[in-house]
């Protein structure tokens, strides 16, 4: 009996949960249905394209006006020494290479593609054969006041375009004195001066059309910031005369120049030498027999160290022949990429390369 009731038992609860179910569906169902509404979506304006007619600088990066993007720079030879000071230009420039002369005393080349407007340049001084190699590597018309007899044979290779102040058809045109200095720190050159000595020469104003660049950049969006690397706030290649260091700026995530104790100020605009990359390259030495002139051939291999962000990490480079580009490469082999901005490489001779000083933070800098 008490199975028969238990059955029936059960037998209801099935009925009434089935009965359950189809009353709530048909409440739901039962319920008034939503009004239907119309909603109008607006097509969205079209982003506007922040680098509209631009295209990315094949010596720094950075977007330029794409009409510019194919102009060949120049590399002009600056001097660096107290009685040229302050030098004009240096902050147009998108490459600087600072390399020792002879009486241990550097010059300049700065690579410009931005250099139509500038009225004063330099100083102005004469050429070696490395600083012709090194505008060879970036296509560059070669701007000099003179050159070494070794400078002259290289010169005479025809492996650049070259403007010389010694040049009689093109010295009034190019170059200028000034009565500030003494000769023979007191040349310059003008941007139209130069653009003007361009075409009496008739030089070609593009890059030649195999040309695609020097370095490989980042984009500005995802930088290059060395992870692993050792950290480098202050870094002094060895230069004995001039003493330059360079001190990173996080706010503005920058090197800034330094020299003779001293800010590095451009003239042009009087604000302070900066670099976004900077690059040690250890470099074989020797002097020319019988002469006072010191020959640093670029050809070969080596090791350096590149410096970005802060950071450190240790290269190589090879350069195959006198017409190559200088190639350089991590430790794993990969060729390094540099973030969007100058840069300055400094060419510093092999047996003073334990003389170069790298310092973590500015206090270890300054209490040395």
């Amino acid at each position: 009996m008490r199975r028969k009731k238990t059955v029936l038992a059960l037998v209801i609860l099935v009925i009434l949960a089935a009965a359950g179910v189809v009353i709530g569906i048909v409440y739901v169902r039962g319920q008034k249905e939503p009004e239907e509404s119309i909603v109008t979506v607006e097509d969205p304006e079209p982003m506007e394209d922040p680098h509209a007619g631009q295209a990315k600088s094949l010596l720094t990066g950075e977007w330029i006006d794409a009409s510019l993007v194919r102009n060949r720079p120049i590399a002009i030879m600056m001097e660096d020494t107290k009685a040229a000071l302050p030098l004009y230009g240096l902050n147009s420039a998108g490459v600087v290479y600072e390399a020792p002369v002879e009486g241990g005393i550097t010059r300049l080349v700065a690579i410009m593609e931005n250099y139509s407007d500038l009225e004063r340049i330099g100083n102005v001084r004469s050429c070696r054969p490395y600083y012709v190699y090194i505008a060879s590597e970036y296509d560059a018309i070669y701007v000099h006041y003179g050159q070494s007899v070794q400078g002259l044979e290289v010169l005479n290779t025809g492996i650049v375009d070259n403007l010389s102040g010694l040049d009689g058809s093109v010295e009034p045109t190019v170059f200028f004195r000034t009565s500030d200095r003494k000769s023979p720190h007191n040349a310059y050159a003008s941007g139209k001066g130069i653009l003007a000595g361009i075409a009496k020469k008739g030089y070609d104003t593009a890059y030649a059309e195999d040309y695609t660049g020097h370095w490989t950049f980042t984009d500005e969006d995802v930088p290059v910031t060395l992870e692993g690397g050792a950290d480098a706030a202050v870094i002094k290649p060895y230069y004995p005369y001039n003493e330059p260091y360079f001190v990173y700026n996080k706010d503005t995530g920058l090197y800034e120049r330094f020299q003779f104790g001293e800010e590095d100020i451009d003239a042009v605009d009087n604000s302070q030498v900066t670099a976004k990359n900077i690059i040690f390259q250890f470099v074989p030495s020797s002097i020319y027999s019988g002469t006072q002139y010191l020959n640093i051939p670029l050809n070969g291999s080596g090791e350096g160290k590149f410096f970005t962000g802060g950071k450190m990490i240790d290269i190589t480079w090879e350069k195959a022949s006198n017409s190559d580009i200088t190639r350089y490469y991590d430790a794993a082999g990969n060729e390094i990429v540099l973030n969007p901005g100058k840069t300055w490489v400094c060419l510093i001779q092999r047996s003073y390369r334990d003389r170069s000083e790298i310092y973590a933070t500015t206090e270890e800098f300054e209490a040395q």
